[in-house]
């Protein structure tokens, strides 16, 4: 009895640090990082779903040759940031072993799963993206992001110390880009 309740606290610990060593079925491999909102993960029977990141919008990236060689500012400018946040996603992606959790809150019209995504060690990456000024906050969507609050206040701190798009007078939000584009 009296090894039973020493092993008790070493159990909870172990819990609470957040150890993967049992990994679920919510934990994916991922294929692909399409860009800095949108990867692509296999399911167990090998096929492929796009999982868009809950809560956040990312900068665009350059889809066509076109828009590569683009000449226009406003292009260079939000197609610099995109490929930053693209980057940014493939570490988090890297240091995760490939590996990652999803909670899928909704589909959208596309057929992508919307989740909130994180690394089998925790780590948010909607909130390190936002909180390093390389997404910003899709407010229409936050009803689908349980993490709002966490969300909302890597915005704050990324605003308050200028880090990211935030730095850069010349940025447009990527819903303003894709409108006027």
């Amino acid at each position: 009895m009296i090894y039973f309740r020493k092993l008790i606290p070493i159990a909870l610990v172990v819990g609470l640090a957040g150890c993967n060593l049992f990994p679920s079925q919510n934990t994916y491999r991922v294929q692909r990082v399409s860009d800095g909102d949108t990867i692509a993960v296999s399911q167990g029977d090998k096929s492929s779903v796009t999982v868009r990141f809950a809560c956040i919008d990312a900068p665009e990236v350059p889809h066509s040759n076109r828009e590569k060689n683009s000449q226009k500012l406003l292009d260079k400018n939000q197609f610099n940031w995109g490929v930053k946040a693209k980057s940014r996603v493939q570490q988090l992606v890297n240091q995760g072993g490939d590996r990652v959790v999803l909670n899928i809150t909704d589909t959208d019209r596309y057929g992508r799963q919307i989740a909130e995504v994180r690394l089998p060690n925790g780590k948010f990456i909607q909130e390190v993206l936002i909180r390093e000024g390389l997404a910003l906050v899709n407010r229409p969507y936050l009803r689908y992001c349980p993490s709002r609050e966490i969300i909302e206040q890597a915005e704050t701190d990324a605003k308050t110390n200028l880090r990211g798009v935030w730095k850069d007078p010349k940025f447009v939000a990527p819903w303003d880009y894709r409108r006027i584009k």
